[in-house]
């Protein structure tokens, strides 16, 4: 299968190497470039990419607000944004995260990485490792945002739900998770879908942003 891909940054140099990287992989098709916010938008609903690489600091309309666009409109709704970064602590994931995003990559990534980061995406997982998680989320999730959820929301999960939802806002993987609980891999991937499902989320990276804003899981907590 195919994935389809577009990429969005208003540095030429940038582009001309994600152009070139995304070549390199048999199973990846680029379908359009974006220098800006504006026209990454218009690249996601004329093209429909399976996965959108989107800077976050461009002219215009920036990265964050164009991923919020994209990821609201129903028409565009399936199309994939992932991030891309300087620094790993870059004070814009978060947000870009909370716009519905499904991870952030670093711009120094190697092909190899970066082809393993659109296949994870496209498959509707989330792109964001342990470490990653512990060192963003944790920083981050301790600034006040407008629109904080309470603990009701996650009113439709069980008590198992709500400890594997916590689970996956430390980062751990779905492995991990059924090593955590003495479950299989296969019980710990139906928990996570179910979770997903009555959430009404699209990605792990949305659970971790509920996980997060209800107050399941909270900054520095064990």
């Amino acid at each position: 299968m195919t994935i389809r891909v577009g990429v969005a940054d208003d540095q030429p140099l940038v582009l001309a190497g994600l152009r070139t990287m995304v070549g390199f992989a048999a199973d990846l098709e680029l379908v359009g470039e974006a220098t800006d916010g504006a026209e990454a938008v218009e690249l996601a609903r004329r093209e429909r990419p399976d996965v959108l690489l989107m800077d976050v600091r461009m002219p215009g309309l920036d990265g964050i607000e164009a991923t919020r666009q994209i990821t609201a409109a129903r028409e565009t709704s399936g199309v994939r944004v992932l991030i891309l970064t300087t620094f790993e602590l870059d004070e814009y994931v978060y947000a870009a995260l909370r716009a519905g995003a499904s991870g952030f990559l670093l711009k120094d990534t190697r092909p190899e990485d970066l082809f393993a980061a659109i296949r994870v995406v496209a498959d509707g997982d989330a792109l964001l490792a342990p470490r990653v998680t512990r060192r963003l989320i944790e920083e981050f999730a301790q600034r006040p945002e407008p629109g904080r959820l309470g603990p009701a929301a996650l009113g439709p999960l069980t008590e198992r739900e709500r400890e594997v939802l916590a689970l996956v806002a430390r980062g751990l993987s779905n492995a991990e998770i059924a090593e955590r609980l003495v479950v299989s891999a296969a019980t710990a991937k139906t928990h996570v879908s179910r979770i997903m499902a009555k959430l009404q989320a699209r990605d792990r990276a949305q659970l971790v942003m509920l996980a997060y804003e209800s107050g399941l899981v909270t900054p520095g907590s064990a």
